[in-house]
């Protein structure tokens, strides 16, 4: 069976649940290219568009560099049945492992950064409003408490003192080992809810929440906005933060995230060697890894990090960070290695990466001898084309000819 026709009746189904998104890329354009001497060929369509499938409102937590739920959601419902394990190995926000929970599948996540863990795991516990209010309400805030750090730019001197005194609960629910569903969620929503650039925030405007500049940068951005920190009270923004991602939750969804958390394993390994994986137990992998050097991890979340007990510094000396295509291959050759290992016979990885520094590498023609060299077979590779985004153009990815920014999936099976 071709690749095609595993494609066109998955994308002809959700065409027809969304009528209104039939656009001038309805049809499947193949085009076949040579990389070191072997042929594949390359499906071009927009195979999930911004109405298919809506995404959840559970999975809006700002993250940098991350592609969109239709993604991941696209190959668990082509290639995977309920209580299939759907892994991830460079989780970030949790964007495959999410939508793998809420479609029913069982769930295995890793990534060396330890935040992913807490933006993924939080959002499997689902609360009711009253019972995370009353929780919230149960938190002693101390008018004293202060940061062990200047986060006057940041913060009212009120805002910054509740969120020290959640902080610090969290840390002595966490020492007592008395850290329930609840309190993972609170954390979860709270992380995210630190630096923004509205008054859904607990900070005064700043850059957008997916990064968190420096002291002396807030300061300049004060300056020049003519702004000083105002109160925000904390447990209202977390409490609205909560119904904003639930406001289309289902039932169902809701039950699937459950029974997921029962069995969701969550790993801060090297994808090159996570051993606790069970051998072919892998139904479909769906992930994006580190693009070369454009994250800077540190100087992003340093203020997630700080709230969190995490030292980021020593997290991103863990984390590989390539600086020349040939290295990253090097690296991402490994990775493959790893997934051949604990994906099952019949299974799927489908590895997404983009065109960067203007187009000038394209990652997909070096990802494609890495899965054959590892054993899997290519089956293709995927051109998601979509409309050209900000943010793309913010990592410098412009990906084709019509103005349009591209998602490349570079499959294969095993």
């Amino acid at each position: 069976m071709s690749l095609l026709s595993l494609l066109e009746p998955q994308f002809k189904t959700d065409l027809e649940l969304f009528p209104s998104d039939k656009q001038q890329l309805s049809t499947t354009t193949v085009e076949s290219i040579t990389i070191q001497g072997k042929k594949i060929n390359r499906y071009t369509n927009e195979f999930w568009t911004a109405k298919q499938r809506q995404a959840s409102s559970l999975q809006e937590i700002s993250y940098r560099a991350c592609f969109k739920p239709q993604l991941p959601g696209f190959f668990i419902r082509l290639f995977t049945n309920e209580k299939d394990i759907v892994y991830d190995p460079f989780n970030g926000r949790g964007t495959t492992t999410l939508e793998a929970a809420l479609c029913g599948r069982k769930i295995i996540a890793n990534d060396i950064n330890p935040l992913s863990r807490i933006f993924t795991e939080g959002r499997l516990f689902i609360p009711s409003y009253d019972e995370l209010s009353k929780r919230l309400d149960s938190i002693s805030f101390e008018k004293s408490a202060k940061a062990d750090l200047d986060l006057s730019m940041f913060y009212h001197k009120k805002t910054e003192s509740e969120i020290v005194s959640i902080k610090q609960y969290l840390i002595e629910r966490k020492k007592t080992k008395k850290e329930d569903g609840l309190d993972k969620w609170i954390r979860m929503v709270a992380t995210n809810r630190l630096t923004g650039h509205s008054k859904g925030f607990f900070s005064v405007y700043t850059m957008p929440p997916n990064q968190a500049v420096s002291q002396g940068s807030q300061k300049l951005i004060n300056i020049k906005l003519n702004q000083k920190p105002e109160y925000r009270d904390t447990k209202k923004i977390i409490l609205k933060k909560t119904n904003d991602l639930l406001r289309n939750l289902t039932p169902v969804q809701h039950k699937n995230l459950l029974n997921a958390a029962k069995s969701a394993k969550f790993y801060s390994e090297d994808a090159r060697n996570t051993k606790e994986i069970r051998s072919k137990s892998v139904q479909l992998t769906v992930t994006s890894p580190p693009f070369l050097d454009i994250v800077d991890y540190h100087q992003d979340n340093w203020l997630r990090g700080w709230f969190n007990n995490i030292d980021m510094v020593g997290v991103e000396s863990n984390i590989t960070m390539s600086k020349t295509v040939e290295k990253w291959s090097e690296v991402m050759g490994k990775v493959f290695e790893e997934l051949f290992r604990v994906t099952k016979t019949n299974g799927w990885v489908a590895f997404e990466v983009g065109e960067l520094r203007n187009g000038k590498i394209k990652l997909d023609e070096y990802v494609f001898p890495l899965g054959i060299n590892a054993g899997f077979t290519c089956e293709g590779i995927i051109i998601n084309s979509q409309i050209f985004t900000k943010t793309s153009n913010i990592w410098g990815i412009k990906n084709n000819k019509r103005g349009t920014n591209t998602n490349r999936i570079v499959l294969f099976s095993k």
